[in-house]
C-alpha cells in the first residue's frame, strides 16, 4: 500500500510506503521544537560544581556511588541507547576512563570528542555547538578551560551537562574523594544518616595551589560539616567570593574554614591531608616561577609528623603527581595514602551522577 507524501514546499510529491511515513514526521517534529526546547529547560539539572547542590544531595550522590560499586557488575543496564557526548578541550586520563566504563557498566555509550576533533568557541560558537550536540546526545560532559565556557555551553543545551574540569571547579573529582573517605572511615557505614554522621566533624587539610580542586573544596565541604584548613603560597591567594561562600554555607558552627600560614599549622589534627600538581594544563609558561612560589610545600613524612595530624590521617591526590610536590614515602604509603583508591573512585561516582541527571525526573 502507498500513500503521498509532501515533501516540499513546490507542490510536488512522492509516492513512498507507508511505513516511512512516521520516521518523516518524527524528524521534522524534532526540528520544529528545537527552539522551543531551548527556551523550556530552565528545571534542566546539570552538573557543574557542587555549589549548586546541597549537602543532603551530595551525600545522597556519594552514598549511591558505593551501592553501585558494591553490585557491580550487576548493574541493571539502565543507559541502554543512551550516548553521552565527551567534549575535551584538554587531556585526561582518569575522567574519560572513568566515565566511558561508566556508561558501558549502564548499557550507555560514549563518543569522544578531542581538542583536535572539536574547538569549542572556535570555528563555531559555544551556542550554537551546544544546540547541534545536545539536539543528538542524551547527556554532555565538557573539558573547558574558563569556567563561563561551561555555564555557556550549560545555558543552550537540551540535555543534562557535566563539568569535567574547568578553571573554576572540578566536581566529579571531589566526590569520589568524598567517596574514598566514606570508603576507608565508614566501615559499617549503610545509609545516609551515617554517612551524614561520619563526616560531620572531619578536618581536610589543603596545602598547595589555590586552585579548581581547592575551590571545589570550598563550596561543597563545609555542608557536609567538613572543617578545612588551608596553606596556599602568598603569591597565590584564595579568591574572596570563594572564601565567603564557604564561610556561610558551614552546616553548623564547628565547622571552620582556616587560612593557615603554613603548610605544617594547616596539616595539624587534621584526618585528611590532600594536595595537587602545582603547574596545571596550560601554566607550563609559569614553572619556573612557581616552582619558586611553592618552595617549602612538598608534603614529606618528616613535615607531617612535625605538624602533628591525627593518628590515622591519610593523605589524597587527584593525580597525575609530580615528584615536587610530595614524596614517595608518603605517596605510596600502604597505611596512609588512598591515592589509586581515589582514582578509581572517578568510575562509581560519576556512574552515580550519570544515573541521577539520565534518570526520568531529570528530563
Amino acid at each position: 500500500m502507498l500513500k503521498q507524501v509532501l515533501l516540499s514546499g513546490k507542490g510536488s510529491t512522492l509516492l513512498c510506503p507507508k511505513i516511512f511515513v512516521p520516521k518523516i514526521q518524527s524528524r521534522v517534529y524534532h526540528r520544529y521544537n528545537l527552539e522551543k526546547n531551548i527556551e523550556s529547560r530552565s528545571n534542566l539539572r546539570h552538573f557543574l560544581t557542587l555549589q549548586e547542590y546541597s549537602g543532603e544531595e551530595i551525600i545522597n550522590l556519594v552514598d549511591n556511588s558505593a551501592k553501585l560499586k558494591a553490585t557491580h557488575p550487576k548493574n541493571p543496564r539502565i543507559l541502554e541507547g543512551k550516548t553521552i557526548a565527551m567534549m575535551f578541550s584538554k587531556r585526561s586520563t582518569r575522567t574519560r576512563v572513568a566515565t566511558e566504563t561508566a556508561m558501558a557498566n549502564l548499557g550507555g555509550s560514549s563518543l569522544f570528542l578531542g581538542k583536535d576533533d572539536i574547538q569549542l568557541g572556535v570555528n563555531e560558537s559555544l551556542k550554537d555547538t551546544s544546540i547541534v550536540v545536545s539536539s543528538m546526545a542524551d547527556c554532555i560532559m565538557a573539558r573547558v578551560n574558563g569556567h563561563k565556557d561551561i555555564v555557556e555551553f550549560a545555558k543552550y543545551s537540551s540535555v543534562p551537562v557535566i563539568n569535567a574540569l574547568s578553571d573554576r571547579f572540578h566536581p566529579t573529582q571531589i566526590l569520589a574523594d568524598l567517596l574514598t573517605i566514606k570508603e576507608h572511615f565508614g566501615g559499617s557505614s549503610k545509609n545516609v544518616a551515617d554517612t551524614k554522621n561520619l563526616f560531620n566533624g572531619m578536618v581536610f587539610s589543603w596545602v598547595g595551589d589555590s586552585n579548581n580542586i581547592l575551590y571545589e573544596m570550598m563550596v561543597s565541604l563545609p555542608k557536609l560539616g567538613i572543617s578545612l584548613n588551608i596553606s596556599t603560597p602568598k603569591a597565590h591567594p584564595v579568591p574572596k567570593d570563594i572564601l565567603e561562600y564557604a564561610n556561610q554555607s558551614k552546616l553548623n558552627k564547628d565547622t571552620k574554614i582556616t587560612l593557615c600560614g603554613s603548610p605544617t599549622e594547616a596539616i595539624h589534627s587534621s584526618n585528611v591531608i590532600v594536595t595537587d600538581t602545582w603547574i596545571s594544563m596550560g601554566m607550563e609558561s609559569e614553572k619556573k616561577q612557581r616552582l619558586k612560589d611553592f618552595e617549602g610545600y612538598k608534603i614529606t613524612m618528616d613535615m607531617i609528623n612535625k605538624a602533628g595530624p591525627r593518628e590515622n590521617w591519610v593523605f589524597m591526590h587527584c593525580l597525575p603527581r609530580k615528584q615536587e610536590e610530595v614524596d614517595d614515602e608518603v605517596f605510596y604509603s600502604k597505611k596512609h595514602s588512598l591515592v589509586f583508591q581515589e582514582a578509581e573512585n572517578r568510575k562509581w561516582t560519576i556512574m552515580s551522577v550519570l544515573q541521577y541527571l539520565l534518570s526520568s525526573k531529570n528530563q
